[in-house]
């Protein structure tokens, strides 16, 4: 039976905002009315029922602006106590010393940065409020200064297409331990948003893969939102072994959830069918039972991802193809992949479903001390490693093989 105990969430504590995101998934804005959110004692039920359903997960509490809720850091802190890894996502103009030192005390992880363009004037006019580059920038040199690490986000669009490279190095020069390339589905704010094509959907990712190889040793460069990023990767190299972080495969309804302001539970920011409400269920009743997350578990995949041999690690985009066809099994219209044709003469390889993988007691004992919310991600990435070399058994050895090929010692702890 396999396991779907989520290691990532997602919530969305407030619709506030002080800025005006022209790709805004939530239409967060300024005036929203903090009415309807969850209390801070809904909050605190709802981690109560988090640590049980998804112990040791990491819990990105994120907005609207989060910082515009004025109890976020107990929320946070509540959260960090119940053994959750807890990072925040904000757009960074809120952050000066106060702030950081709130941070810190709440035991927050790591900081998610947003940032869209070198150019200070791009930046702010996509944000919708002038001066916003600066203060995110001074927010970032709080962060550098107080020791809290944090990570870049940038989303790509038709407007800063050209500009991946140099935001890229720019994360380098910030001192930032990541840099993830998000790819826009067009939803809330955004439908009105013209996207990238397929064609510079799958240059980009041929950059990103390129581009984890060439800065390996400086800053981890990750795909999100990504899922034909595997197949990218092995058609460049079939010899590499995606790096822990990038995306191989949705997450969402297996592994990931997200909760609205409201208490509302979807598979993904991106996809806002509910599977259900925390105020009227129980988060493990929705989690086990809704329709949604059996129909994501159990996928029959249709169009263009029906037969392709690469819809195990891959799938698509399940929330492009339910904003675009309604159906979140349709095919993936930003797929240019021609099923059937192999990648570089190793396709026929990659994928073999009936190939069953045996874990040695060994690997087993080596997998279990490996924290709760990674350990589905790196066993799916170990079974898929040992598939692609012909493998039916997994060994320590294998494990560490692996390990030294994918050279993320700091982030898997055995």
């Amino acid at each position: 039976m396999k396991d779907f105990t989520p290691f990532l969430i997602s919530w969305n504590i407030t619709k506030r905002c002080n800025l005006k995101c022209m790709h805004c998934y939530l239409d967060a804005a300024e005036l929203s009315s903090p009415k309807g959110e969850l209390s801070t004692q809904e909050a605190f039920s709802l981690i109560d029922e988090i640590s049980k359903t998804a112990p040791n997960a990491m819990l990105i509490l994120t907005g609207g602006e989060p910082l515009l809720r004025d109890d976020v850091f107990d929320i946070a802190k509540y959260a960090s106590s119940k053994g959750l890894m807890v990072v925040l996502g904000t757009n960074g103009t809120m952050i000066d010393a106060r702030i950081a030192c709130q941070i810190k005390e709440s035991n927050i992880k790591g900081i998610g940065i947003s940032i869209d363009s070198i150019k200070p004037e791009s930046h702010d006019d996509f944000r919708g409020i002038q001066g916003a580059w600066q203060k995110t920038l001074s927010g970032i040199d709080v962060l550098k200064k107080h020791k809290i690490d944090f990570q870049l986000q940038v989303t790509v669009t038709k407007n800063n297409y050209n500009e991946i490279p140099f935001l890229i190095e720019y994360s380098i020069k910030s001192g930032a331990r990541a840099v993830n390339v998000f790819f826009l589905v067009c939803t809330g704010r955004g439908q009105e948003m013209t996207d990238i094509t397929p064609k510079q959907y799958e240059d980009m990712l041929k950059y990103l893969a390129n581009a984890q190889k060439e800065y390996e040793d400086k800053i981890m460069v990750r795909a999100r939102c990504a899922p034909h990023f595997l197949r990218v990767v092995q058609e460049i190299n079939p010899d590499s072994e995606i790096m822990k972080g990038a995306t191989s495969g949705c997450l969402a309804g297996t592994h990931y959830f997200r909760i609205t302001p409201e208490g509302d539970v979807t598979p993904c920011p991106y996809m806002p069918t509910s599977a259900g409400n925390v105020r009227k269920q129980r988060l493990s009743e929705i989690w086990d039972n809704a329709d949604i997350f059996k129909t994501l578990r159990n996928p029959v995949y249709k169009g263009n991802c029906k037969d392709c041999e690469f819809n195990d690690v891959c799938g698509g985009c399940r929330a492009r193809a339910y904003a675009e066809k309604g159906d979140v099994m349709e095919g993936d219209s930003w797929c240019e992949y021609e099923s059937g044709s192999g990648v570089r003469g190793q396709g026929s390889r990659v994928r073999k479903k009936d190939t069953e993988i045996f874990w040695t007691d060994e690997a087993k004992e080596r997998l279990d001390k490996v924290p709760v919310f990674l350990r589905a991600m790196v066993k799916k990435g170990v079974e898929g490693y040992a598939k692609r070399k012909g493998l039916k058994e997994i060994t320590p050895d294998i494990m560490m093989e692996m390990r030294k090929r994918v050279k993320r010692k700091q982030d898997i702890e055995t």
